[in-house]
């Protein structure tokens, strides 16, 4: 149990934000499966159409720079499903294609979690709640090596290891990253949107894989940074004047 804190609200601010992503998650997984497939010949539309409506929910709900980091996310994640689903072939979609939710469930994947971790109940617990999401997910990697021989999977987790000791000011943000990136592969994976080999990119054959890996939010990271980045450059005064304003309250 989280001990009480005075200051701490237990209204929770920002659910109308990502407690439709987790719903639109599972449901629009559950309507572009292969058994709705076999009833609903257009059912892949069905979800694109969906997710893009919850997009616009979201969008309308958040601050101008997250309004910014998702549209930004959108070209980033289209541009990495290209690359490494259609040109490398690290995993594929039901179809073979690009489904038009995808890029627009990563930005919300991203929003998401952005609103989670500004909870007050979760900042108020910060510490405890970062050591429980970290060695869970080792418990979790480490599960799925033993029992599924995820040799990909767990070197994913390895690089988020060393990616979080070099980023420890987001550890709260990646970590839930990791668990919300665990939730979207099991539903996409065992409705079979996609499908993740049993070797890495089907051609190494001594990192056997899970499907899906356990560590595979290591390259949601890298789309995470790729947002931020691309907001840097196109903002660069609000990002310096954001920055000055975190420093003084640090100093205060």
């Amino acid at each position: 149990m989280f001990p009480y804190h005075s200051n701490m609200t237990s209204k929770l601010q920002f659910t109308s934000i990502y407690l439709p992503v987790l719903l639109v998650l599972w449901l629009g997984l559950f309507i572009d499966s292969k058994t709705v497939a076999a009833q609903v010949y257009f059912n892949q539309w069905i979800t694109n159409g969906l997710v893009l409506l919850f997009f616009a929910w979201v969008y309308l709900r958040v601050t101008r720079k997250i309004k910014k980091l998702m549209l930004y996310g959108v070209v980033m994640a289209l541009l990495g499903e290209v690359v490494f689903s259609l040109l490398l072939g690290m995993y594929e979609y039901r179809l073979e294609n690009v489904p038009l939710y995808v890029p627009l469930g990563h930005s919300l994947v991203y929003a998401a979690v952005f609103y989670i971790q500004k909870e007050k109940c979760i900042q108020a617990n910060k510490a405890r709640v970062v050591s429980l999401l970290y060695w869970g997910m080792i418990v979790y990697s480490i599960l799925w090596l033993v029992f599924d021989k995820d040799v990909f999977g767990f070197l994913c987790m390895l690089g988020v290891v060393y990616f979080l000791r070099r980023k420890p000011d987001n550890e709260l943000f990646f970590l839930i990253m990791f668990f919300m990136v665990v939730y979207l592969e099991l539903l996409g994976t065992y409705y079979q949107c996609w499908l993740w080999p049993d070797t890495w990119f089907s051609k190494i054959d001594f990192i056997t894989s899970s499907n899906p890996p356990s560590g595979i939010s290591v390259f949601y990271f890298g789309f995470d940074i790729g947002c931020l980045w691309i907001y840097k450059k196109l903002n660069g005064k609000k990002w310096r004047r954001m920055k000055a304003i975190r420093q003084l309250r640090m100093t205060q």
